[in-house]
């Protein structure tokens, strides 16, 4: 069995955490994979795991976790963000009061020297409160530091806690060695205390700004009512949703949210499902009709019986499979994470290499000083957050955004594959039409009368779940047609049924299972061949070797099914559609859309061979379907789009679900992508270009031919500003509409 856990991270500094949190975890027995989200500070483990286990791992990594159950869980990790904002700027603040005075006053020129002995005990005072401060303000970063070390890692607060442990601890030997040249008699007290100001500021306005990413699963657990009025024994009461049990009967009253999923057994509404699917047009339920929780009744009121309750509704796995693309790693994230890890160390080594090079090299009297700013400033400057939040920032927001338009994106390679698709494959019947198909004609044969023909039909057909059958089967007993018992019912895959009925053999089916049976249907060809040029699906029927009749069906074509292959037309993608259906009603309906290229007749097991043979090709293919047979195709192709409504083994085997029956659905997915991809590629520039220009800056390779060096506590502001960058760039895909590129 495996199970999927989601933990609470705390003690994560920067990308470096991630490698060292995700080893710890898959060192656990049983573990089959830990995606740690840096962003959300979530990791999700798939495997049959106590969570005791787990917790005790990132604990010994040092770190710390705890179990995510619920929403209330969700709710008491929004609280602890939002303490943790208010934490951060309370430790920026403290160390501001101490840092910026004493930056204004030095520059004024207001602070006393080094050289009387007031003025040292005057600047061991300021050193004692800067510890103070540093001890308030900056705890985190050393004990981070400290466990890090223990644990033979390095990471973002190696980083600070060395850039200003190492400032603070040059300045108090400042102040102790009055013999030291004049250069170097500076101390670095309001830069150590401005520097952690600034990376705290910094950090709380990414918090902020990184806790709007999570709004779209904030929203779906919104949807889920605390409450539900449940009938039992005749008596009607409010309970909480975790009360609710399997069966139980519930009434909805006008303008309430649904509580959980379930069939209505009495009445009759509207119901708005716009939330959890973007279509916008309430749907009309009667009794049969499912319902599906956190969608809202409009009007009416009426009893239902609940199915699905707990993890098992339409909602919560909607949550859950959000929540597991939000923590999956595209293959760009998957890099930057080994980058990542290696990244810490090397820039220990990178300052340890330009303090010796300006010891060594940066002349007599200002070595000291210029050695001490340079490793400094490249320690501040050089911590990875902004590298480590670039690409799973915008993975949060851009499946939100998709879950928004209807389409659940399972893993990260879904999203960050879909902008490369050039070939779209589509399934014919529920996808590029409406999927109800209804008899439109009845042609009796020989000495048969129409009636007769549908009810033998309707008969023989009863025993099959195919939409074709199920058309035939309304059909009769819209005719009040009493149906008949039949015997050695058998469905022949890709061609009809076979049965028997009063003592007779009856073939209902298409061209091939009467080729295939040695039937002669020339007789009735020619009504045939009309009746597939008007996008029509007739049907034979054959008693005993003699065709008796046709009995043909439509399934209409989605109104805005064109407008979708338009779309896809205008990214420059080229459109099939693969069916099992006959050639001629294919290439009817193929023309009503403008699709480019027709595959018909295709057995449900030959249809992930067509997807493989387009692939050979050099192509990245998509396949959008909605039945059993579209399976093995949908979990074959580069990208599989289930449709929502179809069955639960074709949705399994999807990569992305949609959840209404738009084919715009999919362009808005393919948008997304394009959109998202474009996102974290901005963000790894800025990320990557911040570092690459920054570090040798800080490291003073411009110094001798400007004279200029990188202040340490510019370096920490601009490192604070990167992160607080990267999550706002990442939040403008909240603002983008897909449909703003519809015709």
């Amino acid at each position: 069995m495996n199970n999927t856990l989601r933990l609470s991270l705390s003690g994560m500094s920067c990308a470096g955490c991630v490698a060292s949190i995700e080893d710890a975890i898959n060192s656990v027995a049983a573990v089959k994979s830990a995606n740690v989200n840096f962003a959300e500070r979530t990791v999700t483990i798939g495997g049959d795991v106590l969570p005791q286990q787990v917790i005790a791992a990132v604990r010994n990594a040092g770190y710390d976790a705890a179990e995510l159950n619920g929403l209330d869980d969700e709710a008491d990790k929004d609280q602890a963000e939002k303490r943790y904002y208010f934490k951060l700027l309370k430790q920026a603040g403290v160390a501001a009061l101490l840092g910026v005075p004493l930056f204004i006053f030095g520059m004024a020129g207001l602070l006393p020297g080094l050289e009387a002995v007031n003025a040292r005990l005057f600047w061991f005072g300021i050193g004692l409160l800067t510890l103070l401060v540093l001890f308030y303000s900056a705890g985190h970063f050393y004990s981070g530091a400290l466990k890090s070390a223990k644990n033979h890692n390095a990471n973002m607060d190696t980083l600070i806690a060395l850039g200003t442990g190492s400032a603070w601890v040059y300045s108090m030997l400042i102040v102790a060695l009055p013999d030291l040249p004049v250069m170097a008699q500076h101390a670095y007290f309001e830069a150590a205390a401005i520097i952690v100001a600034l990376i705290n500021l910094g950090a709380a306005l990414e918090t902020r700004a990184r806790g709007k990413t999570s709004k779209a699963i904030k929203r779906l657990i919104g949807l889920q009512p605390k409450t539900a009025r449940v009938i039992r024994s005749g008596i009607e009461q409010d309970i909480t949703i975790d009360e609710v049990g399997f069966d139980d009967t519930l009434r909805v009253r006008p303008g309430e949210r649904i509580a959980v999923d379930g069939v209505i057994i009495q009445g009759h509404s509207t119901v708005d499902e716009s939330m959890l699917t973007g279509e916008p047009i309430p749907i009309k339920k009667k009794q049969g009709d499912t319902v599906v929780a956190g969608s809202i009744n409009k009007a009416g009121s009426f009893l239902f019986q609940a199915k699905k309750i707990g993890k098992d509704t339409t909602l919560a796995q909607i949550i859950a499979m959000v929540r597991s693309a939000q923590s999956a790693k595209p293959q760009i994230g998957r890099l930057v994470d080994k980058v990542s890890a290696v990244f810490v160390p090397s820039v220990l080594i990178f300052a340890v290499l330009t303090f010796l090079a300006w010891t060594n090299f940066g002349g007599a009297e200002q070595a000291s000083t210029l050695a001490i700013v340079t490793s400094m400033t490249v320690l501040i400057i050089a911590c990875p957050c902004a590298l480590g939040l670039a690409t799973p920032i915008s993975i949060m927001v851009g499946v939100g955004k998709a879950a928004e338009y209807g389409s659940l994106i399972r893993n990260g390679d879904a999203l960050q594959q879909a902008r490369k698709l050039n070939v779209i494959v589509l399934d014919k019947t529920g996808t590029v039409t409406e999927g109800r198909p209804s008899v439109t004609a009845v042609l009796a044969a020989g000495n048969w009368n129409e009636d007769t023909l549908l009810q033998w039909a309707g008969s023989v057909e009863q025993g099959s779940e195919h939409p074709l059958a199920e058309a035939i089967v309304a059909a009769a007993k819209e005719k009040h047609l009493p149906l008949l018992a039949v015997e050695q019912f058998s469905a022949i895959a890709g061609q009809g049924i076979k049965a028997n009925l009063a003592g007779k053999t009856v073939l209902l089916g298409n061209r091939r299972l009467m080729n295939d049976n040695a039937i002669d249907v020339s007789s009735v060809l020619g009504e045939v061949i009309k009746l597939e040029q008007q996008a029509q699906t007739p049907m034979f029927i054959a008693v005993d070797k003699q065709v008796v009749g046709i009995i043909s069906v439509a399934d209409a074509i989605k109104a805005d099914s064109a407008a979708a292959v338009q779309r896809m037309h205008k990214l420059g993608i080229k459109v099939v559609m693969l069916t099992g259906d006959n050639r001629v009603t294919a290439q009817a309906v193929a023309k009503q859309l403008g699709i480019d290229q027709v595959i018909a007749e295709v057995l449900p097991q030959d249809k992930a061979d067509v997807i493989a043979s387009l692939q050979a090709e050099g192509n990245i293919v998509a396949m959008v379907g909605d039945g059993i047979n579209d399976a093995p195709a949908l979990a074959l192709a580069d990208i599989g789009f289930a449709i929502g409504s179809g069955t639960d083994v074709a949705i399994e085997s999807a990569d992305v679900t949609l959840m209404r029956g738009s084919l715009h659905a999919v362009v808005d997915a393919i948008a997304i992508s394009k959109v998202t991809v474009r996102n974290i590629k901005q963000n790894l520039f800025g990320a990557f270009i911040y570092n690459v220009i920054g570090i040798p800056i800080a490291a003073g390779v411009i110094f001798p031919f400007t004279g200029l060096l990188l202040s340490p506590m510019i370096a920490g502001a601009a490192m604070a500003m990167s992160s607080f960058t990267v999550v706002t760039n990442a939040n403008r895909l909240r603002f983008f509409t897909p449909q703003e590129s519809k015709s």
